[in-house]
């Protein structure tokens, strides 16, 4: 029987440097879709997928994350004085009480799979989650990680968040080759990170969401530096595929790519079009928009 997936691992301490001004100071995980911080998408996922300990590995001027999942007992003294009952619960509920938030420093910038590897103290024994949060996914009534649970109670294995990329950008990827096992799930028969599209295995591109088995820890430990200089959590799990099975879940969904300027204007978009208080308003205004030929 599998044990349950009880701890999600955050990897949040990259620069950002693609949004360079606005990440100067702020981390790029607090930039706002809408009326939440991408890093609180990310963290309400996990949590509904059954996490109770959240590990963020953190770097130098991400505090605010810490702050941000943190009691405002300021904020909410002065909220309830002035009556604002609804928006006292929004800071209440940022998490629910039962969740524990721990925060590990990664003092040296050595890649993915040294973030991970930051996380092995707290992680202990046990299979885990990864979930990068510049990657947005809308499941819809059950989320990625959920969907990844259930495949991880099934499968008893490794399972990685793939979906069909462009072809001609998989050197931006890690690529998968798979076998067939089960549906919208392949045993990984071979992973290599960010292939030219003339070496790439296949077209299945690796995610931001990982369950992975606690085997990857010593792995990563004897994993040299690879592409940049980094430990790549690729390379890692290339070692753990061929010690033990691995498995690629296409999940059902819509994915974001919140790290890339376009990506993240696109999640703004449509998540205000979904949002109750603001999609009808917001379509009037882009209907319009067009109607005028996008002229500001």
């Amino acid at each position: 029987m599998s044990r349950p997936i009880r701890k999600a691992v955050f990897p949040v301490a990259g620069m950002g440097s693609r949004f360079l001004p606005a990440t100067k100071a702020n981390p790029k995980e607090m930039l706002p879709i809408v009326d939440k911080p991408l890093i609180q998408y990310a963290a309400e996922e996990a949590v509904a997928a059954g996490a109770t300990e959240l590990v963020f590995i953190t770097g130098r001027n991400k505090r605010s994350i810490e702050d941000h999942f943190d009691k405002a007992y300021e904020l909410e003294t002065e909220l309830e004085k002035r009556g604002k009952t609804k928006l006292l619960e929004l800071v209440q509920e940022v998490l629910p009480d039962d969740v524990t938030c721990i925060y590990i420093r990664q003092a040296e910038p050595l890649g993915l799979g040294h973030a991970v590897l930051c996380a092995k103290p707290v992680v202990g024994n046990e299979p885990f989650a990864v979930i990068l949060a510049d990657d947005l996914i809308d499941g819809g009534a059950m989320n990625c990680l959920q969907q990844m649970v259930q495949a991880y109670n099934t499968y008893n294995a490794s399972i990685l968040a793939v979906e069909p990329v462009n072809p001609q950008e998989t050197d931006r990827y890690g690529i998968v080759k798979t076998s067939p096992v089960g549906e919208r799930v392949g045993r990984v028969e071979k992973i290599v990170e960010k292939p030219k599209p003339a070496d790439a295995p296949s077209n299945l591109g690796v995610v931001g969401r990982y369950i992975l088995t606690p085997r990857i820890f010593t792995l990563l430990e004897e994993t040299e530096r690879g592409a940049g200089g980094e430990i790549q959590l690729t390379d890692a799990i290339a070692k753990l595929l061929k010690e033990e099975p691995v498995m690629a879940y296409q999940f059902r969904g819509k994915r974001y790519d919140c790290g890339d300027k376009l990506g993240y204007l696109v999640a703004t978009i449509e998540h205000a079009m979904k949002h109750p208080e603001l999609r009808e308003g917001f379509a009037a205004y882009l209907k319009d928009f067009v109607a005028s030929g996008l002229r500001v």
